[in-house]
């Protein structure tokens, strides 16, 4: 079992904490702030501040929440990347992806281009860290942000996610929407060009450049990864917020087909509307609004079975 052991400051565990809210466990452990369990990963939050990560991709999930960190084993480890001198100020890519986390709705990944020039503006709209911003002000945000800036969003329905996870697995899925969302980015603001292509960082540099190899086009140069990419770049912040802005219409709209309410998220919540999906429909109603592959549709056939 992976295991990673980071350290993070009182207001860095409030954002943790938020973030997990929806899969708290019910059980008290002496001197933790919270335990909570997503999709196989146990996350531990110790009140002095240290967090392990347990389970499915410890070192992945880790990774987005510090990128210089104490390692279960004491040692240092720093991110991948340098960023150049003055590089928030830079025109600059930036690019993250939402919904990997989520049973309900689909993964969505958006690059955006951020000119020095435009930069204040972006500031002054409010935008940051998309974890640090409530839905209804994410919300409200994105269209302002779609006025000030070029950018592509990339959007995998449940139903896409299903027909090809079996083959990419969820490295490999992001990877290849990240370089195509770049791609066409890149195309339309051609001929101008970037200073630098920031991606908040999900896997390692090497990794990202292995499954890259198997896409048919590949954007390989100037290429920047670091986690909490949002923090570097206003680009990536602005891209943070039109993922979750997406991703919240989609889970809005698929909501209302089915008539009931599909949460964010991963926890119990989501094994209870699974359940009645799949008594509504089966397997093929539920393919087309969930990820299978989680372990909340096993949870959910024997909720299912019991009613």
């Amino acid at each position: 079992m992976s295991n990673r052991v980071i350290k993070l400051s009182a207001s860095e565990i409030k954002q943790l904490a938020a973030h997990y809210q929806a899969y708290f466990l019910d059980k008290k452990i002496p001197y933790t702030s919270f335990v909570a369990k997503k999709n196989g990963l146990t996350i531990t939050a110790y009140t002095s501040g240290k967090v392990m990560f347990q389970g499915n991709n410890a070192e992945a999930e880790a990774n987005k929440w510090q990128s210089t960190t104490s390692t279960s084993t004491g040692a240092k480890t720093s991110s991948s990347t340098t960023l150049p001198a003055g590089f928030s100020q830079k025109s600059i890519i930036g690019s993250d992806e939402v919904g990997n986390g989520s049973y309900f709705g689909p993964l969505i990944v958006c690059a955006v281009y951020a000119e020095t020039s435009v930069l204040p503006t972006l500031k002054s709209l409010g935008v940051k860290d998309s974890k640090m911003l409530t839905d209804p002000q994410i919300r409200q945000l994105a269209p302002e942000i779609k006025k000030q800036v070029p950018f592509q969003l990339l959007t995998v329905t449940p139903e896409k996610y299903n027909q090809i996870q079996p083959t990419y697995n969820a490295v490999r899925m992001k990877v290849a929407l990240h370089n195509q969302a770049i791609q066409l980015l890149l195309q339309k603001i051609a001929p101008e060009q970037p200073e630098g292509i920031l991606i908040d960082q999900f896997t390692s540099e090497a990794n990202y450049r292995k499954y890259l190899r198997s896409e048919k086009t590949q954007v390989t140069e100037q290429l920047y990864f670091i986690t909490k990419g949002e923090q570097y770049h206003l680009a990536v912040a602005a891209a943070s917020i039109l993922c979750r802005a997406q991703f919240l219409e989609e889970l809005e709209q698929a909501s209302k087909e089915v008539g009931l309410t599909l949460p964010s998220g991963a926890g119990n919540k989501s094994d209870q509307i699974a359940a009645r999906l799949l008594e509504k429909g089966g397997l093929e109603l539920l393919s087309k609004y969930a990820k299978l592959h989680f372990a909340n549709t096993e949870k959910a056939k024997k909720i299912a079975k019991k009613q």
